[in-house]
């Protein structure tokens, strides 16, 4: 509701705030606007309101009683998913009153499914009449305590009723077993309410370490947005030492939504003061500094999982340097309608200015291959992903950059939806004497590096999870039989859904498949993921969004914190990261500039009516110690994508190295440029080595720790920061 209150606001202020928006943002704004008008209601995944109207008229034409069946069970379907789950529990149980007074008696496979469509409804009214409209901190955090039980109980209590009927029917269904319980921990009555056969031991969810509670801020702060699927970037845009936060919806209507860091443990809205009206739409963004000004710019991707219905342009949003960003898309040579939800920046070619890969989600009946634009130095771009041979790539769903074999050149991996991933390694020009951008030479070397799994994949990126000063590869792994496998995999028994992949760097061109052997084979239907330091102790942590487009795709995201290198330690219910909701684009970084990683999550799920708050977990902090590093690149890029860092300290079992690279992060969430790096309990860092793109070495010797400094490519010293620092309340 609040995003269509805003997106009212933006048509009715469009005009009246010409001299805020730019001429190419109202541009974009118009297309977005009249392709969305265009799709056909009887097919568009997210004209289900539409549809609902359809079937609600055609129940008035005098239909047979078995017409009627069919009709309501439509029209329940589509309320539903257009968020009306109180409309669609009262179709649904109309239609049961009906059929007990006609005395009809269903075929078993309908019976069934009414009992299900009942059972998710009720469900979801409970969602809705408690953790939204009632929002708070503890809302659908997993496991279920008395601050998240439902006050209106009758969705849940529904809910329960239904599950069961089904579970009699057949003991052996998984999904209703796990959600009934879900079910009765809304209401208070878990585990002593749980039937002894269907009760799921929370055991199975016990942390292996304590990481401490990080709670949710996000309505303190003012940024528990209400949104669909969508991406976020925590990154300072006004160059005022606070990160602000940028939120997409990908609803094709949602207004994106710019909030300005206060400095104070608030947030201020600045979407119409940004000049953004009219930029909707949008699963996933990246930033980077395109034309090197200084000031980090944004790509917003859209049309991702729609198909045909999916033909939205992405966006180019330059960041102007006074708080405000203009739509640049035709001006640069951008403009392409194609559905996709990943992009990655990086200087490809080492002249200093950053390229942009587009994977698009191509299908055969429905082709649009891969992208790969090449920087002009004048504010445009030149596409060669077909020249340089990364075009037909199949459904891509996430690419990430890294230098795996560390030769200086950026490498691309791409993540694949229904076939094995890529990994392409950067060869140079093919004429070293006279090097071009669209006669680049990538050699896609998956078979020989081991890095293929899994067939259907999702987010990615390179990290060095072991610092051993070599990229590995985290790619999730994405798909089901059925939403069977949620209930089965959150029961502990075996499941068919995909597993991520942590592929460890051989050092020689290869990767090990480490991922059972760390424990990370333990998530499933994996979304938005992102990575950092949640207890400063300089070990790369974690954390998995999960879920799908169903509303019975309902289970925790998890937490994972790294064990020196050795192990991820599941730390999802200590720190009360167990979110209920869809978990999409993830960041981690230091809002509050106190030396500790906080985490935000942009929530909500695919269908109009699933829609949630996003959630800002704020760190409690762990005592160990940290240094923050902002690069400037000079004869490299401004932002310094694909420098990388060393971080060398002494510790009472002998010298440390640290390893982070700038800008490769996830492919599925926005982590700030800046590097933030936890050094445990030294309290001082002895040597900083800074390898840029341009091969310049630097290193910086004997630096106090809790600091943050600016490095500029070529400078002699470190320019210590002095950022304000402020506190989010908890409540």
């Amino acid at each position: 509701m609040k995003i269509r209150v805003l997106l009212l606001l933006a048509a009715s202020c469009l005009s009246a705030m010409g001299q805020q928006t730019a001429p190419g943002t109202a541009q974009m704004a118009e297309v977005l606007r009249r392709t969305y008008q265009q799709t056909d209601w009887k097919a568009d995944p997210n004209k289900t309101a539409e549809r609902a109207r359809y079937y609600e008229a055609l129940l008035k034409t005098g239909l047979s009683f078995a017409d009627q069946v069919r009709v309501r069970l439509e029209l329940a379907n589509e309320q539903l998913r257009s968020g009306l789950s109180q409309e669609s529990v009262d179709t649904l149980e109309e239609l049961r009153t009906l059929c007990a007074q006609r005395q009809v008696r269903l075929a078993p496979a309908m019976e069934r499914q009414l009992h299900h469509e009942l059972a998710m409804a009720y469900l979801r009214m409970g969602e809705q009449q408690n953790c939204l409209h009632m929002h708070g901190r503890h809302s659908c955090i997993f496991p279920i305590g008395a601050a998240g039980v439902h006050r209106l109980p009758r969705g849940a209590e529904g809910a329960v009723r239904e599950f069961t009927a089904l579970l009699n029917e057949n003991p052996a269904d998984y999904e209703s077993q796990w959600l009934l319980n879900i079910a009765y921990m809304q209401l208070g009555r878990f585990p002593q309410g749980v039937p002894a056969a269907w009760l799921v031991p929370v055991s199975l969810f016990d942390s292996e370490y304590d990481i401490g509670s990080f709670p949710d801020v996000a309505m303190q702060a003012g940024v528990a947005v209400t949104g669909h699927a969508g991406g976020v970037l925590m990154e300072d845009f006004d160059g005022d030492g606070l990160l602000d936060l940028m939120i997409s919806s990908s609803g094709p209507m949602d207004q994106l939504r710019f909030f300005h860091n206060n400095g104070d443990g608030t947030f201020a809205e600045r979407t119409v003061q940004a000049g953004l009206l009219g930029e909707v739409g949008g699963l996933n963004m990246v930033q980077g500094d395109f034309n090197n000004d200084g000031h980090p710019d944004v790509v917003v991707l859209r049309g991702g999982w729609w198909g045909r219905f999916g033909d939205y342009p992405f966006s180019l949003l330059r960041n102007n340097g006074d708080g405000t960003f203009s739509d640049v898309t035709a001006a640069a040579g951008l403009m392409s309608p194609a559905p996709t939800q990943t992009a990655a920046w990086a200087d490809f070619d080492n002249d200093g200015w950053l390229d942009l890969f587009v994977g698009h989600e191509s299908a055969p009946d429905d082709p649009h291959p891969s992208q790969l634009f090449h920087n002009n130095h004048d504010g445009t771009f030149t596409e060669v992903a077909a020249a340089d041979g990364l075009a037909k790539l199949g459904f891509v769903k996430g690419v990430a950059w890294g230098d795996y074999n560390n030769d200086g050149r950026p490498d691309l991996y791409v993540a694949v939806l229904g076939a094995p991933n890529h990994l392409f390694r950067n060869d140079g020009p093919v004429n070293r004497k006279h090097p071009r951008a669209d006669r680049w030479k990538f050699t896609d070397v998956t078979d020989h590096a081991g890095v293929g799994a899994p067939n259907d994949s999702f987010a990615t990126w390179f990290f060095d999870y072991d610092n051993d000063g070599w990229p590995d590869i985290f790619v999730a792994g994405y798909s089901t039989r059925s939403v069977e496998d949620v209930g089965a995999f959150e029961t502990g028994r075996p499941f068919h859904a995909e597993v991520p992949r942590l592929y460890r760097n051989n050092h020689d061109g290869t990767f090990s498949d480490v991922t059972r052997q760390v424990h990370l084979d333990r998530a499933i239907l994996t979304m938005g993921a992102n990575f950092g330091d949640l207890d400063n102790d300089g070990w790369l942590d974690l954390y998995l969004g999960t879920g799908e487009s169903s509303y019975e795709a309902l289970l925790p995201n998890r937490m994972f914190r790294n064990d020196g290198g050795r192990a991820f330690q599941d730390v999802t219910t200590s720190g009360g990261f167990g979110h209920l909701q869809k978990g999409h684009a993830i960041a981690f970084g230091d809002i509050e500039n106190n030396g500790n990683e906080d985490v935000f999550e942009e929530m909500g799920g695919a269908l109009p009516g699933d829609t949630y708050q996003s959630v800002l977990y704020r760190n409690p902090g762990h005592g160990n110690h940290w240094i923050t590093l902002e690069l400037e690149g000079v004869k490299s890029n401004r932002a310094a994508y694909g420098a990388e860092i060393t971080v060398m300290l002494q510790t009472a079992h002998g010298l440390r190295h640290l390893y982070r690279t700038v800008g490769y992060g996830s492919s599925f969430g926005g982590n700030p440029l800046r590097q933030h790096i936890g050094i445990g309990t030294a309290d001082r860092v002895d040597e900083v080595e800074v390898r840029w793109p341009s091969g310049l070495v630097q290193h910086f010797h004997n630096i106090n720790a809790d600091r943050a400094y600016h490095l500029r490519e070529g400078a002699s010293a470190l320019q210590m920061l002095r950022w304000k620092t402020a506190s989010i309340a908890v409540k």
